[in-house]
């Protein structure tokens, strides 16, 4: 929700109010891709709800192969363009980039969820290290086409993202085992100093 209006606010604080940053145009383009289907979306289910959970048809997999899809058709799109013109040191080093970006946010956020005055639990901490860092393509891919609409060097502004999407992947995969076996000897110590200490018999 913040990326829909800040999105527009940064193009116009760096790039100025020319025509070539049509704010107004940006930003309602961008709620009616993102927000309004996601309002209606929230609507409709409260009345479908009970008979989706007699039903329950197969979401996840629609969900995943549509996500799938998108995937491939922009892959597809970028590496196509032939203004694209990405040498492949340049895209070890955007690679690179990115991968140091993934790892310093999950850190940070990290980092703020342990910190001594947090609230929140182990798995409090897992679930935002991960999904505080997500970032799709379903959501950042329209963003670009709608921000920037008919610029030639649109496919070469799609490549980090196409890059952050599988970083995230693979990363998370990578991760899990570590994060899994701090979590739960997180809990178990959180366990053992909450229960209440035997009297000791004199």
């Amino acid at each position: 929700f913040q990326g829909i209006v800040i999105t527009p606010l940064l193009l116009l604080l760096f790039l100025g109010s020319s025509s070539s940053v049509p704010f107004t145009s940006i930003f309602s383009q961008l709620f009616m891709t993102v927000v309004v289907p996601l309002i209606i979306g929230q609507i409709v289910r409260r009345y479908i709800k009970d008979w989706l959970e007699r039903k329950k048809p197969p979401f996840g997999t629609i969900s995943s192969c549509v996500l799938l899809m998108i995937i491939y058709t922009t892959f597809c799109d970028t590496f196509a363009n032939p203004n694209i013109d990405l040498d492949k040191f340049s895209l070890i080093i955007i690679v690179f980039i990115i991968f140091s970006i993934q790892m310093s946010f999950m850190f940070l956020t990290f980092l703020f969820s342990t910190r001594n005055n947090s609230s929140f639990t182990p798995a409090d901490t897992v679930a935002i290290i991960f999904c505080s860092t997500h970032k799709s393509l379903t959501l950042g891919i329209p963003m670009l086409k709608i921000v920037f609409a008919g610029y030639e060097y649109l496919s070469l502004i799609s490549v980090p993202l196409l890059i952050y999407h599988p970083a995230q992947i693979l990363l998370g995969s990578l991760l899990v085992p570590t994060i899994k076996s701090w979590m739960v000897s997180r809990q178990k110590a959180l366990k053992l100093t909450r229960q209440p200490k035997a009297p000791v018999k004199v």
